[in-house]
This record gives structure tokens, sequence and C-alpha cells, in this order.
């Protein structure tokens, strides 16, 4: 376990960078709205606004997610009861935010697809619990190489997420100074400028 890591290299606000550049080379009508509701999702959960991520226009009625992360078991969220209150904890905790480096980003019809570096908040008290020899007073940053894959329905709402982390040689855990630890309320201060509202769907944006 690494025991500190240069805070000055990542930026909340700079999460989404690799999404905004595909997003300014995209001419495609139905793939510019799914990159703009899965921009507009990953700030929301990033600013603790999450309840907006369940919004019907963002989100189907009964989204499934599977997440496969190195250490743990496989786990399955099924509707947004469920989300919402992953969502809701880690908003509640500070560990909804997360940085994101040397990501790549593909959209198609009915999903779009990121590579990269994650960084993620996570409270010691929890990683403890799962077995790991921290400071349990302590907030953490753990790094890890992921891979997600978010479908979406006809309509352009997001059906799930599929995350898995497939790289351990990447993976990193470092205890964080409080005074670089990023608050939710923090954070809901530096991204609300960057969350647009969505485009009215249209028939342009239906799958061809």
């Amino acid at each position: 376990m690494a025991s500190e890591i240069d805070m000055r290299t990542l930026d909340i606000t700079r999460q989404n960078v690799a999404v905004e550049k595909v997003l300014a080379n995209t001419t495609n009508a139905r793939h510019r709205y799914l990159l703009q509701a899965y921009l507009r999702h990953r700030y929301l959960e990033s600013a603790g606004r999450w309840e907006e991520i369940l919004d019907p226009q963002l989100t189907v009625d009964n989204p499934h997610y599977r997440f496969n992360l190195a250490g743990q078991e496989p786990f399955t969220l099924d509707g947004k009861e469920q989300v919402g209150m992953l969502y809701g904890h880690w908003t509640n905790t500070d560990q909804c935010i997360f940085y994101v480096s040397d990501e790549h980003v593909a959209v198609g019809d009915h999903m779009v697809i990121g590579r990269g570096i994650g960084y993620q908040q996570t409270l010691g008290f929890e990683l403890a619990a799962a077995g790991l020899d921290v400071d349990p007073e302590a907030m953490y940053l753990k790094k890890s190489q992921i891979m997600m894959l978010w479908p979406y329905d006809d309509q352009g709402r997001l059906l799930g997420e599929d995350v898995w982390e497939f790289d351990t040689a990447e993976a990193g855990l470092f205890k964080l100074d409080p005074a670089d630890v990023l608050t939710a309320a923090q954070s809901r201060e530096l991204l609300d400028p960057f969350i647009k509202p969505l485009p009215d769907f249209d028939a342009s944006m239906l799958p061809s």
C-alpha cells in the first residue's frame, strides 16, 4: 500500500476531459445525446446530486448495476431504490469523490464505454471492515484501472452500469491528509457550473 500521492495531479473539475473531447468531435445526434447523458450523470454523481441521476429522462425505472472489483465479491444492484442507497451512502460519507486520468471513451448507438485510471475517496473504516490494514479513522484514495460499459435504451435512458477492475498492477491505496479530503459539498460547489441540462430528445436521436 502506497502512503502518499501528489494531489496536485488530480482535479475533480477535469474528471471528464476525455468525454468532452469525444463529444467535441462527434456529429451523430444520437451519439452526442448519449455522451451528454453520460457526462451529466458523472458530474451529478461526484457533486452529490445523486437524486437527479434517477430522473426518468436519464435512467430507466429498473436499472441494473453489476460490479466486479478487485478484492471484493462481485455484486449487483437492482432497481432505483438499491442504486439510490449506494449513491446516497457515498454522498453522505464523502465517498462520491472520483478523479479520473488516462481515460479513453467510445460511444455506440446503445452504449458508452470508458477505460482509464480511477480514484475514489474511500473511508478507512470500510476498508478495515474488508480486512485491510488501514487507519479506520482516516480517508483514503483508492486507485484502480477500470472499465465501464453503460448500456442505454432506444430513448437514451441508462439501463445500468457494468464496472470492473481488470488490471491490479495499477491498484493503489493512499492515506489522505485531512487537508486533501474533498467533501461532497465542496465538490458540488466546484462541479455545479459544469452540469448542463440535457437537450430535448427527438426523432433524430433514435438509433439508426
